[in-house]
């Protein structure tokens, strides 16, 4: 019998000791398979939003009482913990099924080539910020669902969409320097929209910290704040964020601006909208469970729709138009002059 070539060994050694890099040597992915990657691991950083509301809405959230394991004698749910382990420790899988996402898009950003370190920086931020949040999510177990816990696992899920939001439309884009397609004025109206859109989702998570969906059948620590007080402020900012909003369509309509920030601000017009009816259905109707998913699911697709819009502002020219003159530079040197310097 012949020995193993060396060259096999080495190879072996080389999978072992680097098997992002071992991969990248003999693998290039399609730019359309680097996006999906990317599309994937955003679509299920969403999908975990909905399915730890369920899990809270159904009063599962002790079903595994303990963390790492689910008993103190068993990984998995057993039968004795009926309906609510099943939720829990399904929830719990679905985390490896985020970690397989974000891992498919680590290695489909590390094989591209040539090799774009920004993407490959991304995916590796998803994943530390998975890891922490699993982390967190055992603390919120490990604590009896303390509700400043539970706020602080959402606000960390909304940071890894964030996350997921830009890698993803980074694979469209080229690595030239970004080209503001809008004036200094109305990018300061945007992070001016961004900021009432944070502090929407944090005040959101207090709702649910002082509501009466605990996540457990058994008595749970609320926040000592009046429901129905903070509700109304959540109101109130999401009309701030509403109105903040069309004032942005309205002057990308009078600066003539490019089609890509009027679409983007359009869509998340719309998203705001439905989210709004959705939000005052649910509150005239004693928040019946499946609208608060919903609520939550909008959540999470008015944050990416924000930052869409935000992204939207600039462009980034493929390689082979970097060369070229940027039409960022063409469109601001003939819009008017409330676009602003840039």
């Amino acid at each position: 019998m012949e020995g193993v070539p060396n060259v096999t060994r080495a190879d072996a050694l080389a999978a072992v000791r680097n098997p992002l890099a071992f991969i990248a040597d003999r693998w290039t992915p399609a730019p359309r398979t680097v996006q999906r990657a990317a599309l994937s691991a955003l679509v299920m950083s969403v999908l975990i939003v909905v399915t730890g509301g369920a899990v809270r809405l159904t009063g599962s959230g002790l079903g595994c009482p303990t963390w790492p394991k689910c008993t103190e004698d068993s990984l998995t749910a057993t039968s004795e913990m009926g309906f609510h382990g099943v939720i829990e420790f399904g929830n719990r899988m679905l985390t490896y099924v985020l970690c397989a996402a974000v891992g498919w898009a680590i290695i489909a950003a590390r094989s591209q080539k040539p090799c774009r370190r920004g993407l490959t920086r991304l995916g590796w931020a998803q994943f530390w910020v998975v890891m922490s949040n699993a982390v967190l999510g055992g603390i919120v177990v490990l604590v009896g669902l303390n509700p400043y816990t539970v706020a602080a696992h959402f606000v960390a899920t909304s940071a890894l969409i964030a996350v997921a939001t830009v890698m993803w439309q980074r694979t469209r884009e080229g690595d030239a320097a970004p080209e503001p397609l809008v004036g200094g004025a109305v990018r300061q109206l945007v992070w001016c929209l961004v900021g009432a859109s944070v502090l929407l989702i944090l005040v959101g998570t207090v709702v649910t910290g002082a509501g009466p969906h605990a996540g457990d059948s058994s008595e749970v620590e609320r926040m000592p704040l009046d429901w129905e007080t903070v509700s109304k402020a959540h109101a109130v900012l999401a009309w701030i964020v509403v109105s903040l909003t069309f004032a942005l369509w309205f002057v990308l309509k009078a600066v003539d601006a490019p089609k890509a920030p009027l679409h983007r601000t359009r869509e998340l017009f719309v998203v705001l909208l439905c989210q709004g009816v959705v939000g005052y259905v649910q509150y005239f109707t004693d928040l019946p469970e499946i609208l608060v998913g919903l609520h939550m699911l909008g959540s999470a697709l008015m944050w990416i729709w924000v930052l869409r819009v935000v992204l939207s502002l600039r462009e980034r020219p493929a390689a082979g138009e970097a060369d070229a003159v940027p039409p960022a530079q063409e469109y601001l040197s003939t819009s008017p002059s409330i676009a602003g310097p840039r």
